[in-house]
């Protein structure tokens, strides 16, 4: 008997189109992060800007805004690159001019607000914290660590000098003592690393500070409450560093002269 063969059914299958390819990293400029969340600060009730005054202050702000860009894209280029490695200098620049950037998108006004200045140092220094491996078998604190901490730790030093000078720039002499006074504080929570050149940093911090509140002394005469409580504070920040002596001693230079004033008009 022959077998009877039964026709085949074709069946009609359709082919998806082909997806798009995605890719696998996407790399937003620091610029765009800031934009993205820092939202544009509203403008001051009850004052009328024409148009031609805004239009220009536009302009500038997105030709700042270039220049920046430019700059920092021509740098993360370089780091790209696998035979061309960043040496510390170029390292310090391109956290500096990271810093300048956000420091340009944020009102001046944030200046005078301390606790948002100690917010940034104790961000930063969580940063250092974060940056160093802690899951080795020898130390913690040796060359390879620091290498990893290096770029956060130059972040803190620029944060803590830029900061000052801008509270220096606008005469705010208590807030610049009171700012300095602080910062010490965090820096004397830094790391201590193993080998004693990798100190230089924190020392710089120091010596940075110290050298701000000289400025402000000069120009500064507290109340004698006030000036009290600060020569508490910079005598306990003695034990963190020496570097603070100049200023103890410029500090009771002044309170002296001013008990001497005040007891001559009585």
């Amino acid at each position: 008997m022959s077998t009877v063969c039964q026709p085949r059914r074709a069946a009609l299958v359709e082919i998806p189109a082909p997806q798009p390819k995605i890719a696998a990293r996407i790399r937003r400029s620091y610029l765009e992060i800031l934009g993205a969340r820092l939202p544009p600060s509203p403008l001051p009730r009850g004052r009328n800007v024409p148009a031609g005054c805004t239009k220009r202050t536009q302009s500038v702000d997105l030709s700042l805004r270039g220049v920046w860009a430019e700059r920092i894209a021509e740098r993360c280029d370089k780091m790209d690159r696998p035979h061309a490695p960043l040496s510390r200098q170029q390292v310090v620049q391109l956290i500096s001019s990271l810093i300048v950037v956000q420091q340009s998108q944020e009102p001046r006004i944030l200046a005078s607000d301390l606790k948002y200045l100690q917010e940034d140092l104790q961000l930063k220094k969580a940063s250092i914290y974060r940056s160093i491996p802690y899951s080795r078998f020898g130390s913690n604190r040796d060359a390879h660590c620091y290498r990893k901490a290096y770029p956060h730790m130059v972040a803190f030093k620029v944060s803590c000098q830029e900061w000052s000078r801008v509270l220096l720039q606008n005469k705010e002499w208590d807030a610049v003592l009171e700012h300095a006074l602080m910062a010490w504080r965090y820096v004397s929570e830094l790391p201590q690393w193993d080998t004693a050149n990798h100190n230089a940093l924190r020392e710089q911090c120091y010596g940075i500070l110290s050298a701000n509140c000289l400025s402000a002394l000069q120009h500064y005469q507290p109340a004698a409450s006030r000036g009290r409580e600060l020569l508490r504070r910079l005598k306990m920040a003695q034990f963190s560093s020496q570097c603070i002596a100049p200023c103890i001693q410029e500090f009771q230079r002044i309170m002296g002269c001013a008990s001497g004033s005040s007891s001559d008009v009585k």
